[in-house]
């Protein structure tokens, strides 16, 4: 991340799970997540839970140099995580069966997503609900035994992109696409004509040969963040005011 700007990490639940699903010293790194995570009654979902979001809250941590307990993970409406107070890092969560997925960017907005590359889209029309006239198109024209995994690649995609942006399920997968992989991969408009410009890039890759994970990372063109901090990513302008603000309150 130090030279790129982004970066994605991922790992194992079984490796984050904490040996005490209850200890009481895991509420300080849930935060608000804490009460949350006691409702939860099934112990599969408490811990890819749990340890998602101490995968996340580590890894965010290690480019902001900040102790996991000082920093508080927040959610946007839909469910998008975000770090509170710390706008110059956009972060995103996936997690599927065996594997956690963490993406970070100072340089705009990312999604990540992870599904399992054998899953069986094809066999439970999942393409008639989520793809584009031109992807159904393309994927007509795949050999059938690549069929399925080039349906999970695009599901990944449009997850991907959709977590981005902050839509999740609320943004139809009909009302957007993506082309094949051998080349610079845009999000494309129902009848695939581009949708996006240069400002987004996209990439499927996969993990322990196992996984099919996309990355939707947008530059949003300010220039790169040297300083990712925690102490010094408060603009100095902006704490000025705040104190003469809190000062002239107080008198």
């Amino acid at each position: 991340m130090s030279q790129r700007g982004s970066a994605v990490v991922y790992a194992r639940p079984q490796g984050w799970l904490p040996p005490d699903p209850d200890d009481r010293r895991l509420r300080p790194m849930l935060g608000r997540d804490w009460d949350r995570y006691q409702r939860m009654s099934h112990p599969q979902v408490r811990g890819r839970f749990v340890a998602s979001r101490l995968l996340l809250k580590y890894s965010a941590c290690a480019v902001i140099h900040a102790s996991p307990q000082d920093v508080e993970l927040a959610y946007k409406p839909g469910g998008r995580p975000y770090l509170r107070g710390l706008d110059q890092i956009d972060i995103s969560l996936s997690h599927t069966e065996g594997l956690l997925l963490v993406g970070l960017t100072r340089r705009g907005m990312i999604g990540v997503d992870a599904e399992l590359a054998d899953r069986q889209m094809l066999s439970a029309g999942v393409a008639k609900q989520v793809c584009t006239g031109a992807e159904t198109r393309m994927l007509d024209e795949v050999p059938e035994d690549g069929r399925n995994a080039a349906l999970v690649r695009l599901w990944t995609l449009k997850e991907a992109y959709s977590k981005a942006i902050g839509q999740g399920l609320r943004f139809p997968f009909s009302q957007f696409g993506f082309g094949p992989g051998d080349r610079p991969v845009t999000v494309q408009r129902p009848n695939g004509s581009p949708g996006t410009g240069e400002e987004w890039s996209f990439g499927t890759y996969t993990v322990d040969t196992a996984y099919t994970v996309s990355v939707a990372l947008q530059d949003a063109g300010f220039g790169d963040t040297d300083d990712t901090a925690a102490e010094t990513m408060l603009d100095e302008g902006l704490l000025d005011a705040l104190i003469e603000t809190a000062a002239g309150v107080a008198a």
